[in-house]
């Protein structure tokens, strides 16, 4: 171990100011960064919806659905890697900062080769949980062998997008995300539509794209680095710092598996009542999506904000931070439900030609502009605990939410579609309100009485 790492460890930053510009310069690159990605959600819809098929995509979404609760395993590799660079941004650790990035790039290479090897067993227990139709499981199956292939490189980014937001550099995680989705989103269309390769072509214009963005990322890092000083190997593989590792990834795991099982609950009930209502269900998704990186954007501000203050004891920054992040991501929600229910029906004439389709789509059309409202305290607790590093409340409010979800579920499942998306509802808000309520204690215990 590093003889300073002790000492270093332990350090206090200065303090620093939080005002709306901090907050806006974070949020606002971040946020178009995020908006990218359900960018490209619409774009390959689109591309797959004017194929001509429902059951493509129903495998598009079930496909995705799968893959995002595989990289669940890994999923501390974006909000961890930021919390713990921010503290450490905080405590102005140069080393460790170095330290947490070589740890997280050694976690993502080694776990994408893992889920390589295990494509087969993910694929069953993926398709025998979601049980979609025979159409729609040859579909998920082309469309998921394929994606998996990049997974290396996909866990790798999450883990350079999380450093750069630790160090509070969104513009530049604002480049990677343009030259990942941009990227992606071209050759979608290319290889997709015009070369003919169909839904095998969306997904192998996504590894592509991240074998990219993984290049770019690294060279961008590589620049940021202070190369004056360099943890020695021993502290990045210090037992102390990946005990800690462990512990955030198995409770950020915990927490973002239950999400993604919550949309997978949601998708798997809905393909129940048939394929034009889970292909509706899969268009307004990408409404939620939307609103949901949006808000992530605000959040992301929170996390930097908020871990940065932890490793500086900063107790105002703290409680500023989380009070301009909450103002702006409620006023940035009520614009989204405004603009979803003004434009939502030609957004979904956009998605999809097929005319049963977009029918079904106009009738829940006001659930998915909902969820802009009902996720926004939400999203914002999540950044907040994320940069504290908070990570074993997060997941025990999660557990609580997500047994109220499938309460609620239970309650309403003879209203159909329109239970399930009450349902998704009741779970957001649950959400917000347990994480919340459980704020001031977890303060309390960082910076004292």
């Amino acid at each position: 171990m590093d003889t300073t790492q002790s000492i270093e460890s332990h350090r206090i930053g200065r303090p620093f100011a939080v005002t709306h510009r901090m907050v806006i310069g974070l949020a606002l690159p971040m946020t178009l960064a995020y908006m990218t990605t359900p960018i490209l959600g619409l774009v390959d819809t689109a591309v797959v919806g004017r194929l001509g098929s429902a059951a493509l995509i129903g495998g598009l979404a079930v496909g995705a659905i799968i893959i995002d609760v595989a990289f669940t395993t890994l999923n501390f590799l974006r909000s961890g890697t930021t919390g713990l660079t921010a503290q450490a941004v905080g405590r102005e650790d140069e080393k460790e900062k170095q330290a947490i990035l070589f740890r997280a790039l050694l976690i993502a290479l080694a776990g994408g080769l893992a889920m390589i090897a295990l494509i087969p067993f993910i694929l069953w227990a993926g398709l025998w949980f979601m049980a979609p139709g025979e159409a729609v499981a040859d579909a998920t199956e082309r469309y998921f062998t394929i994606r998996m292939l990049g997974a290396p490189f996909a866990l790798a980014n999450y883990a350079l997008l999380g450093w750069l937001i630790g160090l509070g550099r969104a513009g530049l995680g604002l480049l990677l995300q343009v030259v990942l989705n941009g990227t992606n989103i071209a050759l979608s269309i290319l290889l997709g539509l015009k070369l003919g390769y169909g839904l095998e072509g969306v997904a192998w214009a996504t590894d592509f794209s991240e074998a990219l963005a993984f290049v770019t990322g690294c060279l961008i890092c590589w620049q940021l680095l202070d190369h004056s000083v360099r943890p020695s190997r021993q502290r990045v593989f210090d037992r102390a710092a990946l005990v800690r590792i462990a512990n955030l990834n198995a409770d950020i795991m915990v927490r973002s598996f239950l999400l993604l099982l919550a949309f997978a609950f949601f998708t798997a009930q809905g393909a129940k009542f048939g394929e034009t209502v889970l292909a509706a269900n899969a268009v307004l998704m990408n409404f939620f999506m939307v609103a949901g990186f949006f808000l992530d954007g605000m959040a992301t501000a929170a996390e930097q904000i908020v871990g940065r203050a932890i490793g500086a004891h900063h107790r105002e920054g703290f409680w500023r931070g989380i009070r301009l992040t909450l103002l702006w991501n409620g006023l940035l929600a009520l614009a989204l439900f405004g603009v979803f229910w003004l434009v939502g029906h030609a957004l979904i004439d956009l998605i999809t030609t097929l005319e049963p389709v977009r029918e079904e789509a106009y009738r829940w059309l006001i659930f998915a502009a909902l969820t802009a409202i009902t996720g926004v305290v939400a999203f914002q607790m999540d950044g907040v605990y994320i940069g504290a590093t908070w990570s074993r409340e997060m997941s025990l409010m999660m557990i609580l939410s997500f047994a109220a979800y499938l309460l609620v579920w239970w309650l309403l499942r003879d209203m159909g579609n329109t239970g399930l998306w009450l349902a998704l509802h009741s779970f957001l808000i649950f959400r917000g309100i347990t994480l919340s309520a459980r704020l001031p204690a977890n303060a309390q215990r960082v910076f004292g009485s």
